[in-house]
């Protein structure tokens, strides 16, 4: 693009109407100015350019070759505003621009997803880059600054991220015809010695459930040893145990062969939402973060689920 002198973006838009209309007076009253308002600022355009736009012919404009081409570039700065202009709306009403998210196993398969669908349903042009990874990744992935939000099992606190913890309640899952079905409130009394699925012994949700069969002096029977909790509703459903999970994975299920119960005592696990602690978030990051702040908030109220 040629460059143009130091005109403002008002002159250009002056000089186009006139253009368009072919007519000092018609320009004036589309753009809400005087006529002789209009007929300076066509002069001061001249003036800066160096040389006539138009032919004055008893009253009239007729425009010069040189005023087609100087409408060409004119029009070509004036639509780059436009289009910066309307780009910088979309992006503070969150239309526009990308969200990069690392989340989770639990949280990646179903819940994630769907509380996308929700917050992007009216943003067609959002795009989104959604990367599965353990819990001990997305920390690191969110602490390279890269990621706009991350959901994981909470970590240690470290300077380069910022972390949002809640505290989720753990949530005994059975099988539908399980007679334990008829409770509403399950026990570790409840569950002694019937099979269960839990995670590695170093997790935190596995030594909270040691101690709390401990102190009831209940019999801890886990048949199955898992790294997260996505398997464990198929092998509930198939009858072959019992677990006590997280709401989160409970909220990831749309199935109808497992029923969610009351867990009691309460176990909590953490689960954090972590942002980049050394970059300003975005506008789109900080909308999108707000919808899922309110979802965890609404699970972490949960103490029991129905069925």
């Amino acid at each position: 693009m040629t460059m143009l002198p130091n005109l403002t973006i008002r002159q250009l838009q002056t000089f186009r109407e006139v253009m368009r209309t072919g007519s000092i007076s018609e320009a004036g009253r589309a753009l809400g100015r005087t006529q002789p308002a209009i007929s300076s600022m066509i002069s001061v355009i001249e003036t800066e350019l160096g040389f006539p736009l138009f032919v004055r012919d008893r009253g009239r404009l007729i425009p010069r070759p040189e005023a087609q081409y100087f409408l060409e570039e004119a029009e070509e700065v004036l639509g780059r505003l436009e289009r910066a202009q309307q780009a910088m709306m979309e992006l503070s009403s969150h239309q526009r621009g990308g969200l990069r998210i690392a989340c989770y196993p639990a949280g990646s398969g179903v819940f994630l997803p769907k509380l996308l669908v929700s917050f992007l349903r009216d943003r067609p042009e959002v795009k989104a880059d959604l990367m599965m990874r353990s819990s001990l990744m997305v920390e690191d992935l969110v602490a390279s600054q890269e990621y706009d939000i991350g959901l994981a099992e909470t970590p240690k606190p470290r300077p380069s991220i910022q972390i949002e913890t809640y505290r989720m309640s753990g949530v005994v899952a059975l099988a539908a015809d399980d007679p334990l079905a008829a409770l509403s409130v399950v026990t570790p009394k409840d569950l002694s010695g019937k099979p269960l699925a839990i995670l590695f012994e170093e997790h935190t949700s596995t030594i909270a459930l040691r101690e709390v069969f401990r102190e009831a002096g209940a019999i801890i029977n886990p048949r199955f040893t898992l790294r997260t909790f996505q398997p464990t509703l198929e092998l509930v459903s198939g009858g072959l145990c019992a677990a006590v999970i997280d709401p989160m994975t409970v909220a990831s299920y749309s199935g109808n062969g497992v029923v969610f119960r009351q867990f009691m005592p309460r176990t909590t696990t953490g689960i954090s939402i972590l942002m980049p602690a050394h970059r300003p978030p975005s506008q789109l990051s900080l909308a999108f973060h707000e919808t899922l702040a309110a979802e965890m908030q609404r699970l972490e109220n949960l103490t029991g689920m129905p069925e």
